[in-house]
């Protein structure tokens, strides 16, 4: 019977995963249903925390966007990577990975990369190369930050252990340096993908059409002079003030007087308030903004998928144990693959986390190992259906970020797979040393 409820799993993620919006999320819904009323299996736990967090997160970026704080930030992104040119596939996703950090969220990515496209197409440098890497640090900055809601769950299911005094500076600790080398690696790879764009036929054939070679002639050498208000830089350090002090309350525990998830949702949700009174922001237009419409689909999304992969996982977690058991006692490593295979199906991080993290702790993984291990939760790069990877594809007018012949040959694979498998080496090195 669990062959057939995982064919029954992995269908419904595979359909949801090609509709649009909020169609993972209902698929998710419809999954609950079909194992609770059709198999007879006990319902399992909504992520209720994740959503929470996600929610509040989005809504103090969402008030940075509409006091015009996140314009400013992107502004200043420009800048960087627009001084300099010639190392824009170091540069640019190093840049995209920082503001990920930032802001807890990947889509804040849809603003750089099409700066990264411009400025690497001016240089003559194939897109593909930047804009693959990009996407990749986009999606690794989520682990890496404090705020995100994988993070805050991955720091909830690391309390649930017994004994474990491992907390969020532990994680990040670990984690931040090791995707920093990881990147660095992925990045050099990226840089060697495809043909020099003056050699590659598919760029020489469109540079006949009179309409492409126009449009690059249309591109401007530098980036055009914006004046932002003061109310719109304040709103900017609200919201960074807002971050440290997350990461006060991660390093000194003892200061807080709620649970770590409790503390995001309240600073997050205080610090949109504070940008509605300093920025004179209408509250209307912080739930009218594209990263709360996109933030409330991930949260509907992470819901219906994450509930019905906790009712099949929760209902199955004796088989699965006792068939993982040996395998990952004599090699604990082994459980980064199921995390990567979880993470490919799930689309996100926070879901993952939610979903295959408890099943590593009962099946006794030590903390230290599930940290060096947690950045495996990066692989919604794999099939090249997630959003931030369609952006860059539409964003590349040269065609050479694409999906290939057999869909999983893709720009971003080979970048996101070096990523991968250098952080989280790199994790288990260091989480040897400091934890």
């Amino acid at each position: 019977m669990f062959w057939v409820q995982l064919s029954v799993l992995l269908t419904l993620i595979l359909f949801g995963s090609q509709m649009k919006g909020v169609g993972l999320g209902l698929m998710g819904a419809l999954g609950t249903l079909i194992f609770v009323y059709g198999f007879n299996l006990p319902i399992g736990k909504a992520p209720i925390d994740v959503m929470l967090i996600i929610l509040c997160v989005v809504t103090a970026t969402s008030s940075l966007q509409a006091s015009g704080g996140m314009d400013y930030l992107i502004s200043i992104a420009e800048n960087i990577i627009r001084k300099n040119p010639k190392h824009i596939t170091f540069v640019g996703p190093f840049v995209t990975f920082v503001f990920t950090l930032l802001a807890g969220t990947a889509h804040i990515s849809y603003s750089l990369l099409p700066i990264i496209s411009e400025v690497s197409l001016k240089k003559r440098v194939r897109p593909e190369r930047p804009l693959s890497i990009s996407v990749v640090a986009a999606h690794f900055g989520i682990t890496a930050s404090p705020i995100s809601a994988a993070s805050v769950g991955m720091l909830g299911e690391l309390n649930t252990i017994q004994g474990n005094t491992l907390g969020l500076i532990d994680v990040l600790s670990v984690v931040f340096p090791a995707t920093l080398i990881g990147l660095f690696f992925g990045a050099l790879v990226a840089n060697n993908l495809g043909k020099e764009l003056d050699k590659d036929p598919i760029f020489l054939e469109k540079l006949k059409d009179p309409v492409f070679s126009n449009s690059l002639k249309e591109l401007h050498e530098n980036s055009s002079k914006h004046s932002f208000s003061k109310t719109s830089k304040y709103s900017v350090w609200v919201f960074l003030l807002g971050v440290v002090l997350i990461v006060l309350f991660g390093v000194f525990p003892s200061i807080k007087k709620t649970s770590m998830a409790e503390s995001i949702e309240l600073i997050m949700l205080c610090v949109a308030l504070v940008n509605v009174f300093i920025a004179k922001v209408n509250p209307v237009q912080i739930s009218q903004g594209s990263i709360f419409k996109t933030g409330s689909q991930a949260v509907l999304c992470i819901f219906g998928v994450v509930w019905m992969s906790d009712t099949f996982v929760s209902a199955n977690q004796t088989f699965l144990t006792e068939s993982l058991h040996v395998a990952i006692a004599n090699y604990p490593w082994l459980f980064s693959f199921a995390i990567f295979f979880a993470a490919t199906l799930l689309f996100s991080q926070a879901a993952t986390v939610k979903a295959i993290m408890p099943l590593g702790i009962k099946l006794g993984i030590l903390p230290a190992s599930l940290i060096s291990m947690y950045p495996a939760v990066n692989a919604d790069f794999v099939i090249p259906s997630y959003p931030t990877l369609v952006a860059a594809i539409n964003f590349d007018k040269t065609g050479t970020t694409k999906i290939g012949k057999y869909l999983l040959n893709h720009s971003f694979m080979l970048p996101g797979l070096v990523t991968t498998i250098v952080t989280i080496l790199s994790a288990f090195l260091l989480s040897s040393i400091i934890l």
